[in-house]
C-alpha cells in the first residue's frame, strides 16, 4: 500500500469528524457522541501517520530513528480502546455501569500505550524501517516486546469487539443487526491483520522469512478490516434515519386529505398552503397537524354527536372494529360540521346540544385513520350535514 492508500481514509474519517463537531461541541456530554468523534478522529490519526510517507517525516522531524513505530503502534492501542468504548455506550444499559466498563478500557490501553514507549526507550533500533519493522526487528530485545504487545492489544480488541456484537445481535433485529454483523466481519479483518503479522514475527523467530505476510498482505487486511467496520457503524444509523424521515413523509401524505378539509378552516389559513422546500420533513409534518388541530377547534362549536354516534353505529353494523368505527364516525362528524359550517356564513351557531358531550367523550383522534375514511369511506360522502340553526333536526 502507498500513501494515497492511506491518506484518503484518513481523508474520509477527517470529513466525518468535521461534520461531528458541532454537535459535539452542542452536546459534549453525550458519552455516545463522544465516543463516536474519538473513534473517528483515532481511525484518521491512524492511517494517517501509518503511511510510509509520514513515517519518514515523523522521524525526521523528531531526529529519532523509528520514532513512528511507538507513535503508530500506541495510535493504534487508543483506536481499539475507542471502538470498545463506542461498542459498551452504544449498546447502553445502566449509566454507571457504562461508565465503569468505558473506564476500565480507556485505563487498560492507556497503560498498554505506555509500556509501548518504554520498551522502544529501552530497545535500540538504529535502522530506520518504513515498512518492515516488524520483522526487520522480530528478534531485538525489548523491540520485540514491543511489537509482540501492540499485536496482542490488537488482538483482543478484535475479538472483544466480535464477541460483544455477536452477544448483541443475537438480541436485536433489523438494520443494527445487519450492522452489528458488518461491524464483525471488519473485526476479523482486524484479527487477520495481527494474525498475518504474528505469523511473519513468529517466522522470523523460527529462522524463516514470512515477511511479505507482514509488508504486502496485513496492511490490506487492516485497511479492508476499518472501513468496513466504519460501514457497519454507519448503516443501522443512516437506515434509521432513512425509515424515520420516509415513515415522517408517509404520515405527511396521509394526512393530506385531511388536511386539505380542514386547512381552508383553520386560522390564518392563508399563510402557508402546504410545505416549503427547505422544511425539514418534521417540521413539515407538525405543520400539517397544527392545521388539522387548528380546524377542529374551529369546527368545534358544529361538532354534532348524534351525527357521531349514528356513523359509529352503522360502522359497527357493518363489521368495522372498534378503531376503525371510530375513525369513520369522526370523519362523518367533521364532514358535517364542515356542511354546517359553510350553511352558517354569518356564525350564528356559537355552541350546540351535544357539543360539550362530545369534548368530553371523543378523546385523541387518530388523524390517519380519518382521513384515511376522508379519502376512501362512502360513508362519509352521505353523512347528514347540519343545519344553519342549533333547532334544526340532523337528517
Amino acid at each position: 500500500m502507498q500513501g494515497p492508500s492511506y491518506y484518503i481514509p484518513a481523508a474520509a474519517m477527517a470529513a466525518a469528524l468535521t461534520f461531528k463537531v458541532p454537535s459535539l461541541v452542542r452536546a459534549w456530554r453525550d458519552p455516545l457522541l463522544r465516543a463516536v468523534c474519538a473513534l473517528l478522529a483515532m481511525a484518521g490519526l491512524v492511517f494517517f501517520f501509518a503511511a510510509p510517507p509520514t513515517i519518514a517525516e515523523v522521524n525526521r522531524l523528531t531526529g529519532i530513528t523509528n520514532f513512528s513505530a511507538p507513535l503508530v503502534y500506541a495510535l493504534l492501542s487508543g483506536f481499539s480502546a475507542c471502538c470498545l468504548v463506542l461498542i459498551v455506550n452504544w449498546r447502553g444499559g445502566p449509566p454507571e455501569r457504562t461508565r465503569r466498563i468505558s473506564r476500565r478500557w480507556i485505563a487498560g490501553y492507556s497503560v498498554h500505550m505506555v509500556l509501548l514507549v518504554v520498551l522502544f526507550l529501552l530497545g535500540d533500533a538504529p535502522v530506520e524501517r518504513l515498512r518492515d519493522l516488524d520483522t526487520y526487528y522480530a528478534t531485538t530485545p525489548y523491540i520485540r516486546e514491543m511489537i509482540v504487545l501492540y499485536l496482542a492489544g490488537v488482538t483482543v480488541a478484535g475479538v472483544t469487539m466480535n464477541y460483544l456484537c455477536w452477544r448483541w445481535a443475537l438480541q436485536v433485529h433489523g438494520w443494527l443487526r445487519i450492522g452489528l454483523l458488518i461491524i464483525m466481519v471488519g473485526y476479523t479483518f482486524n484479527t487477520a491483520y495481527a494474525a498475518a503479522k504474528f505469523a511473519a514475527v513468529f517466522a522470523r523467530w523460527a529462522g524463516g522469512n514470512w515477511d511479505g505476510l507482514s509488508t504486502n498482505v496485513a496492511p490490506i487486511l487492516a485497511s479492508l478490516g476499518a472501513q468496513v467496520s466504519a460501514v457497519g457503524f454507519c448503516l443501522p444509523l443512516v437506515c434509521q434515519r432513512l425509515t424515520d424521515s420516509w415513515q415522517i413523509w408517509s404520515t405527511y401524505r396521509q394526512l393530506g386529505p385531511l388536511w386539505s378539509v380542514l386547512h381552508p378552516i383553520a386560522p390564518g389559513h392563508a399563510r402557508a398552503s402546504g410545505f416549503l422546500w427547505w422544511w425539514s420533513a418534521e417540521l413539515s409534518l407538525t405543520r400539517r397537524e397544527s392545521d388539522i388541530h387548528d380546524g377542529l377547534l374551529a369546527l368545534h362549536p358544529y361538532f354534532d354527536q348524534r351525527t357521531h354516534a349514528r356513523a359509529l353505529a352503522e360502522a359497527s353494523a357493518n363489521g368495522a372494529d372498534a378503531a376503525q368505527a371510530q375513525a369513520v364516525a369522526d370523519a362523518a362528524m367533521v364532514t358535517a360540521a364542515v356542511r354546517a359550517r359553510a350553511a352558517d356564513p354569518e356564525g350564528a351557531i356559537l355552541d350546540s346540544p351535544g357539543t360539550a358531550e362530545s369534548a368530553s367523550t371523543e378523546g385523541a383522534r387518530d388523524l390517519v385513520r380519518i382521513s384515511a375514511v376522508l379519502r376512501e369511506a362512502p360513508v362519509v360522502a352521505t353523512a347528514p350535514g347540519r343545519a344553519a340553526r342549533p333547532e334544526s333536526e340532523v337528517r
